[in-house]
């Protein structure tokens, strides 16, 4: 099997105590005059030099991404998914993150008053910081693709071609390929005196066309929009390769200015400021102000047509453009200077994710395909009861994508949907599929007349519009919709199913860590839990009861509920470790999740490991902590898993004095998973299921190519088998290992 993983050097140690142009905390501290300790071993659990800045160290996991598509082992294909992949969280990170520190300046200087991060560093110092790093990376993308990739494709026989690169038969076709279906739909927008700058629209790719007439002595610029409806890359006749869209048009721009005597074209592109959350704003402006789902709905509905408009965070610009003209289109937009971005070669590589070629399996790893769980190989497809029999035989745990989603989580809500002893079905909704077969089964239920509530998040950030759409269409086929809790983004994954049967109601339930998804199920990593356990049950109702009908429970039982009691229970768990270490019991915390960022539980950790407890953390992404730091967190490791699957799931031990507990669900231990979001955890108590969880935690411990060991300043250096020592990334573990025990329980 082709390696998932770069063999990589270690990362590069520059000036000023940078790695791969991520500043360490205390170099950024230092740097800013911000008070930071010499040595790590005085620097007390409160100071702001505990905590590594969040942005950067988001930047740090791009950073770990792109060694992915750097990786020559690679396939090709797959490298240059992942190139286009950058290229969306680049995209995604200006929108997002440096758009929220560009508000919180705007605030600031509002306020007149300054409000350092917990880090210690004011929000201008941030955002130059972000912005210095993000260009640098996107460099690398762009040097990389043009470099290595391009070749490496045309080398493969399917090559991206510049638009002078193709032979006269090949421009001919494209001449036609643009009268006849480019060129209809283009609209030439000129700038001058009865005609202002046009609007930019976020993240589309422009052409800057400075036209030449005869008798005037200024040139006129015409802005063109490349067709978002149209395929990026232009395929060749005969199959011989590719044309970027926006060469296609550049190349025949002479059939829309036929009087032209001179034609100079460039490209450009804007990422705007995605704004506030709805219920963050709303509840700033007027904390007491009623809302009602029409109101919500509209909020949503004006957010988004507020994010085409928003300020401007970055603008990337042919490198080759002038420069008068750079400043000058930067002027028009209000963007800063210090937000351009010049880009050598081609721009928008996030549309290289889809870049979509037929053929070629051995560019692309090998294909996984989902097994069915043992225990539901035995199923009938066609009796709906009889998943429900397998549920109470016990609790049964997935883990996507090595387990179909299919066949385990869509199976149980498509056979409750016509299961004739189902009388209720409700669920959550964050994220889902455009043709989602989940949505279709709830549809079903609620045709067969079967209580159907559905709690959709229409806040879900850049998946708001679909989400209103399918909250729609639910309530029109007769389903009860609640757009959310008030003031809080819903995050939970849980579905309920009511059923009546001989011994009277029962419940079943799914908690799980992803989204109901079918389609990025087959590549995220999730797990999920099936179970009718009785008191898990009710607990699941009783929030359900507070998600729709706006009550909060007085109690949670076997759930953790955020914003309620997350944070305390956690607390409570790791001070009780502390506990166990004190009267020499065994004691240790594991813990698997997408980020870590919360300051009050980073300090609850830093005490932990003070008193000797050992804590072991896989987080994919962000981390605001930092190991190893002598006096403070000696007994903290962290390491982060990339493969071809994105980590997803989230996955807490407790030794507990060597009686270990697991939980399971949605939240990482990020400020707003904490007090800004509803979120459940749940613990695991079947012995066989525990048993599974922490074989699966082993191997990620013992993963030694595709994991990253972070270092006290937030540095990251990837783990190498040693010498003689077998592969082990833990992806490819999970594949080999769920693979072989389909095989075996095919043969009993």
């Amino acid at each position: 099997m082709e390696p998932l993983v770069p063999q990589r050097k270690e990362p590069v140690l520059s000036k000023g105590g940078r790695v791969n142009g991520v500043p360490a905390a205390t170099d950024v501290l230092k740097e800013k005059g911000v008070a930071a300790a010499e040595k790590p071993e005085e620097i007390d659990i409160d100071s702001p030099s505990t905590l590594i800045n969040r942005e950067l160290s988001w930047l740090s996991f791009a950073r770990r991404v792109l060694a992915l598509a750097e990786d020559p082992d690679l396939p090709l294909l797959e490298r240059v998914k992942f190139a286009g992949i950058m290229g969306m969280l680049y995209d995604e990170f200006a929108m997002k993150r440096m758009g929220g520190l560009k508000r919180k300046i705007e605030k600031r200087k509002k306020k007149k008053k300054e409000k350092l991060s917990p880090e210690g560093l004011s929000a201008e110092d941030e955002l130059q910081a972000c912005r210095d790093e993000l260009h640098k990376q996107a460099r690398l993308v762009s040097k990389l693709f043009s470099n290595e990739l391009r070749p490496a494709l045309a080398a493969a026989g399917i090559p991206i071609l510049e638009y002078t690169e193709l032979n006269k038969q090949q421009q001919a076709q494209m001449q036609h390929y643009f009268l006849e279906s480019v060129e209809p739909i283009l609209t030439p927008l000129a700038v001058d005196v009865s005609h202002p700058f046009p609007f930019i629209s976020n993240l589309g790719l422009n052409l800057a066309v400075e036209v030449k007439e005869s008798k005037k002595k200024r040139n006129r610029f015409v802005r063109i929009k490349v067709p978002p409806n149209r395929p990026r890359w232009v395929p060749l006749p005969d199959s011989a390769g590719f044309v970027p869209l926006e060469q296609v048009i550049a190349s025949n721009l002479r059939l829309l200015f036929p009087k032209a005597v001179g034609l100079d074209c460039y490209f450009f592109r804007v990422a705007r400021v995605a704004k506030d959350d709805p219920w963050e704003r709303t509840y700033l402006e007027d904390p007491e102000a009623e809302l009602t789902p029409g109101r919500l709905i509209g909020m949503v509905t004006e957010e988004l047509t507020a994010r085409k408009f928003a300020g401007v965070t970055r603008l990337q610009l042919s490198a080759d453009m002038p420069k008068k003209l750079q400043c000058w289109i930067a002027e028009q937009l209000k963007a800063d200077l210090k937000d351009l971005q010049p880009v050598k070669g081609l721009l928008s590589l996030a549309d290289l994710m889809k870049f979509q070629v037929e053929g070629y399996p051995e560019l692309r790893d090998p294909p996984h395909e989902p097994v069915i769980h043992p225990r539901l190989r035995h199923l009938d497809a066609h009796d709906s009861a009889d998943i429900f029999d397998e549920i109470r035989r016990g609790d049964i745990l997935f883990h996507h994508p090595y387990h179909s989603f299919d066949s385990s989580i869509l199976h149980f809500l498509q056979c409750a949907a016509v299961d004739p002893q189902v009388l209720a079905i409700k669920l959550t909704i964050y994220r889902t599929s455009t043709q989602s077969p989940i949505i279709q089964a709830l549809m079903e239920a609620a045709h067969q007349g079967k209580q159907v509530a559905v709690l959709v998040e229409i806040t879900a950030r850049f998946d708001e519009a679909p989400n209103i759409a399918w909250g729609k269409q639910l309530e029109r086929e007769g389903a009860h919709v609640a757009y959310g809790v008030e003031r809080l983004k819903t995050h939970v994954k849980l579905a309920l199913v009511v059923r009546e049967e001989k011994d009277g109601i029962r419940r079943y339930v799914h908690v799980g860590t992803g989204n109901y998804h079918n389609v990025t199920a087959r590549i995220y990593e999730d797990m999920g839990i099936l179970s009718c356990d009785p008191e898990l049950g009710a607990n699941v109702a009783a929030l359900f009861n507070e998600l729709t009908g706006a009550t909060p429970s007085p109690g949670y039982g076997k759930l953790m509920v955020a914003p309620h009691n997350l944070r305390e229970c956690f607390i409570e768990l790791i001070r009780r470790e502390i506990q166990h270490r004190q009267a020499g019991r065994p004691s240790g915390i594991h813990a698997k999740m997408n980020q870590l960022q919360d300051a009050g539980m980073i300090r609850e950790l830093y005490r932990a490991s003070q008193a000797g407890v050992p804590i072991n953390l896989n987080v994919r992404g962000l981390c605001c902590l930092r190991v190893g730091v002598p006096g403070l967190s000696e007994t903290i490791r962290v390491f982060s898993t990339l493969g071809r699957f994105l980590e997803h799931s989230r996955i807490y031990r407790f030794e507990n004095g060597g009686d270990p507990e697991f939980f399971i669900g949605s939240a990482d231990w990020m400020r707003r998973n904490l007090n800004r979001r509803m979120e459940t955890i749940m613990p695991v108590t079947d012995p066989t299921l525990k048993q599974e969880l922490e074989q699966t935690l082993q191997v990620y411990e013992n993963d030694n190519c595709s994991a990253w060991d972070m270092k006290p300043h937030g540095r990251y250096k990837q783990r190498r088998p040693r010498k003689g020592e077998e592969r082990r990334a833990a992806q490819e573990v999970f594949i080999s290992l769920f693979g072989k025990q389909s095989k075996n329980r095919g043969k009993v």
